[in-house]
């Protein structure tokens, strides 16, 4: 059995092969840490796992109003311990919509590595966040849970488009528009 360790790092390779970036060689370094990048108590950051969770039509996102970050982000949570990234927003996006029947993309779809701040006794601290794409295959009627505000489905033109949107959420849209326009199925 392969180390999952070394599953996450080939996935980073794969990821930054086909989207260029120079920030997954930070999210390769939190891997050799002796501290467990996966779990929340590594205070210096941890990964997370988000899910970019599209409609069945492939032209809508299911966003949360974030009610500790209060701002308009994909659903997606910490690892607590789970080493699968896709696992983590699988397991988030269900928990955070109430959907079921979802299914999640193995590939990384996108990395973000973004700060978190000081909240109550908890310091502030990196998230390297590993988002995958998790597609709606059957209801579409989420269930607001406790830790949004709001859910709504948002139309992933439109994010791209909007100069107002979160930065992370646009660069998604964007990808997910290029990937449709050059062949692969946004539906499938």
């Amino acid at each position: 059995m392969t180390e999952p360790a070394t599953v996450l790092r080939a996935a980073l390779a794969a990821f930054a092969a086909l989207a260029p970036t120079s920030e997954w060689v930070a999210f390769t370094c939190l891997l050799d840490d002796p501290e467990d990048p996966f779990v929340r108590t590594r205070l210096a950051g941890h990964f997370t796992g988000s899910a970019w969770l599209v409609s069945g039509d492939g032209r809508r996102v299911l966003l949360t109003h974030h009610r500790k970050l209060g701002r308009w982000l994909q659903l997606g949570g910490h690892a607590d311990g789970e080493r699968d990234l896709s696992l983590v927003a699988l397991r988030e996006a269900t928990e955070e919509s109430g959907l079921h029947g979802l299914t999640v993309e193995p590939e990384i779809f996108d990395i973000d590595r973004h700060w978190i701040p000081e909240r109550g006794t908890e310091p502030g601290h990196w998230h390297y966040d590993v988002r995958h794409v998790v597609r709606a295959t059957a209801d579409e009627a989420f269930t607001v849970g406790d830790e949004s505000l709001d859910l709504a489905w948002v139309d992933i033109a439109a994010i791209a488009a909007d100069p107002g949107a979160d930065e992370s959420l646009r660069r998604m849209a964007r990808r997910w528009m290029a990937r449709s326009a050059h062949g692969r199925a946004i539906g499938s």
